[in-house]
């Protein structure tokens, strides 16, 4: 069996990792793939958005699936141009991952299918955005309608935060088309969460949950960033909470999707907002989370590639997972400046001791080889996970080995785990 996964960063080293120990033994490409991945598959110089290059080499190598990491290539209709080729895939079309890459199209298909979420306002007009501040409590949230990499949303604490913020989007067009109209929504209280399923169309297969720890700084204070850490599972997702998300968010979104035409094949990932125990939406994303990835695969005991293969065939209804009873905890280290301007190309020092550390996975994100050194080659530069019998032994021991690891400017959050009831 031949499988390619598109992508080249932490979560796609978790799929690759994932597949790599499946008993099909499947031979795994990578476009383009990382350093870390390197040691697992076949990295090929192809980037996710040339969908004409990735085709032509999926038939010169029959491949028989293919694995869609980031949500550009899914949102640019990279699905479609696959089946097209009748090439399997697993991911949403364009249609279906605009449940995603416009935040607009899913405020107003969350409200047609009752799927409960923060009430809202859209803008496209400078102006009229800041006109309606006044009558806004804050904090308050403003996010730009299509895609900007995890960064597109503003937690506002006053109205002059919220009005750079307006203008960032609208006047400064510092997100390009993607901001070019933006919601403006009331800020949810209580705890996050992530929950994310296997959807093959109709059945909905959750994985195990998980919490992403999105800003930049201890204590969820600085800048939203494409996320800093995760834990598996997270505490607060269990029982009547479970059926609730399934049954109020996850379902009626699968069922709404296939009533509009544009039935989901892929990872939907509700980001979730739970207070008092009821679950609200904060958002839906249409790919595995990262890191969520690097904390929830490790803990998956059935095989990734049988379950890819029972939802392209329309059977996950049929499947039922087996999952480690380990916790686990992911720490993510990022470039000095991430979320802004950052440099790169550092050296990075360490990653031969992890070896030692029992438990630990390094899953590469934004790295480069030159020779025999591993550089810094993104925001987001590894993410660090840990396995152990409760969450306090998977902290200490991605903490540990995160110690071990050092380059010019490194940053990471040190309390990931650590406010878990």
């Amino acid at each position: 069996m031949n499988i390619l996964v598109i992508g080249s960063g932490g979560r796609e080293h978790a799929f690759v990792w994932s597949l790599s120990r499946s008993k099909q033994n499947p031979k795994i490409f990578c476009a383009p793939g990382n350093p870390g991945i390197a040691a697992l598959a076949e990295c090929i110089d192809i980037q996710p958005s040339d969908g004409e290059a990735l085709v032509r080499f999926a038939k010169e190598k029959s491949i028989d699936i293919t694995l869609v990491g980031p949500e550009m290539p899914l949102a640019e209709g990279l699905v479609d141009l696959f089946k097209v080729n009748h090439l399997p895939i697993f991911g949403p079309t364009k249609a279906a991952a605009l449940l995603e890459s416009s935040k607009i199209h899913s405020k107003e298909f969350c409200d047609r299918h009752h799927i409960p979420q923060a009430n809202y306002k859209i803008f496209d007009n400078a102006l009229e955005a800041k006109e309606s501040l006044s009558r806004k409590s804050y904090p308050l949230v403003i996010k730009a309608n299509g895609l900007a990499f995890g960064k597109g949303v503003s937690i506002c604490q006053n109205e002059a935060e919220a009005i750079l913020a307006i203008d960032k989007m609208l006047v400064e067009k510092c997100f390009g088309e993607a901001g070019c109209r933006i919601v403006i929504e009331e800020f949810l209280k209580g705890e996050e969460a992530s929950f994310i399923a296997v959807v093959d169309g109709k059945h909905v297969l959750p994985l195990s949950s998980a919490r992403d720890y999105k800003r930049l700084l201890n204590g969820d204070k600085g800048p939203n960033t494409g996320g800093m850490g995760s834990i598996s599972p997270a505490t607060i997702i269990h029982g009547d909470l479970y059926e609730k998300v399934m049954e109020r968010i996850m379902i009626p979104a699968v069922r709404g999707m296939a009533a509009e035409g544009a039935p989901f094949v892929g990872f939907l990932y509700a980001g979730l907002m739970i207070e008092n125990g009821d679950p609200h939406l904060l958002e839906f994303n249409v790919r595995m989370g990262d890191p969520e990835a690097q904390v929830i695969l490790p803990r998956l005991k059935t095989d990734l590639v049988s379950i890819i293969e029972a939802a392209l065939a329309g059977r996950l209804g049929d499947m039922l997972l087996s999952w480690e009873t380990k916790i686990s905890a992911c720490v993510v280290m990022a470039s000095g400046g991430y979320p802004e301007e950052y440099e790169t190309g550092f050296p990075i020092q360490g990653l031969e001791e992890l070896s030692d550390i029992s438990g630990v996975l390094a899953f590469h994100s934004g790295t480069k080889k030159n020779g025999t050194h591993i550089l810094t080659a993104g925001g987001r530069v590894l993410g660090i996970t840990g396995l152990g019998n409760d969450l306090q032994a998977a902290l200490d021991c991605a903490y540990e080995a995160v110690s071990k690891i050092s380059w010019e400017g490194c940053q990471y959050r040190t309390d990931i785990g650590r406010n878990q009831k």
